[in-house]
């Protein structure tokens, strides 16, 4: 093929001088929604996507450049997606320096957060995008020191990175100052946090792994990820500062793999839970455990708590009709299955809230049809007992979804 040709040829130029690996993979798929929305298009997703992957060993560091061009014929528009743009350089034997825009990750949840308080893109993640665009880039200096008695992270972001939240945009959701469902009729702005050096973020890690024992303590200074305030006179979002320290523990048990994982959200903004403005400061709590349940079969299940501190006085603030309760409990379970020597991987993810009545269901397949084709598909379906529950509010954004990828 004249295109494999032709990167084939990059490659050679590109490694002349150093040792430099080009990958990357063209993406096409679709997606339509299950129900009628009134406030949104019927398709959920239609885009093609060609992604650049470069590293570059520069001998006293490691370049890495990820970048997507992509063609969204939902929003009709062409756009740059710059995922990682960094220098990895070791200025001592046990330090590790990582500066730019990079996708990080910690703590021990399956596709749920405590810990994690780096970007998410909720959007990307209900309308069939792959699994990995969930974790949106952080601008960020990372420093890793790594001793015998333990190893330390600290993460600075000089200007705060929030997560993809839904705004209305391309998925509806419950808006309470409407009181009903509101889409591309009422996209909500948010009061931006851009002052360089004033608005930012400060993530640090210790951690600790003893004989296949893996500890780890978490703190966090920055801001709510999502904008969980409103402005006084309701024309915006506004994203209220928060501190998070927190802790998990990870290990092999009943032929498995175990964890548990809390943490303490103190919602600096409204410390007392007295403004119906912001949310409240919570208590989070996680338990986990996979294991293989057969031949080239995996299970795993979970159960997540929210407990909201102060809720006597956010019962006096809040509607009686939309009120949250103080516990809100989550449970998912993960299923996987290999077939047909392991190019054809068929898998289920499900949340379900007792609390909420509400859940989320993900079915997915993924074929690998040459070592660099492969095909997947899937869904999202949402459903729950009322409008404004977290999953509930996404009914009508159910939908099917089937993709195409070349690897090079």
């Amino acid at each position: 093929m004249a295109v494999a040709g032709s990167l084939d040829d990059l490659r050679a130029m590109l490694s002349d001088k150093y040792r430099t690996d080009l990958a990357g993979f063209i993406d096409a798929r679709t997606g339509v929604r299950l129900q009628n929305d009134q406030y949104q298009k019927d398709a959920s997703l239609a885009e093609t996507r060609l992604q650049v992957d470069l590293n570059t060993d520069l001998g006293w560091g490691i370049f890495k450049l990820k970048t997507d061009l992509v063609g969204d014929a939902v929003t009709e528009e062409a756009r740059g997606e710059l995922r990682e743009f960094n220098l990895l350089f070791f200025p001592a034997d046990m330090v590790d320096m990582k500066v730019g825009r990079q996708v990080l990750t910690w703590g021990t949840g399956d596709l749920l957060f405590i810990n994690d308080l780096f970007p998410k893109d909720w959007e990307s993640f209900f309308i069939g995008r792959d699994v990995e665009y969930l974790k949106a880039p952080s601008d960020a200096i990372k420093t890793s020191f790594f001793t015998d008695l333990l190893n330390f992270d600290l993460v600075y972001v000089p200007r705060f990175n929030g997560s993809e939240y839904i705004d209305g945009s391309r998925i509806s959701y419950w808006n309470g100052l409407l009181g009903r469902t509101a889409g591309r009729d009422f996209v909500f702005a948010d009061d931006e946090l851009n002052r360089f050096g004033k608005d930012d973020e400060v993530h640090a890690r210790i951690s600790k792994n003893i004989n296949g024992l893996e500890l780890d303590g978490y703190g966090y200074y920055g801001y709510w990820k999502t904008p969980e305030g409103v402005l006084p006179d309701g024309s915006k979002l506004f994203y209220p500062g928060l501190a998070v320290l927190g802790a998990s523990v990870r290990n092999s048990v009943w032929g498995g793999i175990g964890n548990l994982e809390v943490g303490y959200y103190d919602s600096l903004d409204d410390r007392d839970g007295d403004n119906p403005l912001v949310r409240n400061s919570e208590v989070r709590f996680l338990a986990g455990f996979v294991r293989e349940l057969a031949r080239d079969f995996t299970g795993g299940f979970q159960y997540y708590l929210e407990y909201m501190q102060d809720y006597g006085r956010y019962e006096m603030t809040s509607d009686p009709a939309t009120r949250k309760d103080e516990y809100r409990h989550v449970t998912t379970v993960r299923l996987t299955k290999l077939l047909m020597n392991q190019t054809l991987t068929v898998s289920l993810f499900a949340y379900y809230s007792p609390s909420d009545q509400d859940g989320y269901l993900r079915p997915k397949f993924s074929y690998k049809v040459t070592d660099q084709l492969a095909v997947d598909g899937g869904g999202n379906w949402f459903f729950g007992k009322d409008d404004h529950t977290f999953f509930g509010q996404f009914e009508d954004a159910s939908n099917v979804y089937a993709g195409i990828r070349w690897n090079y």
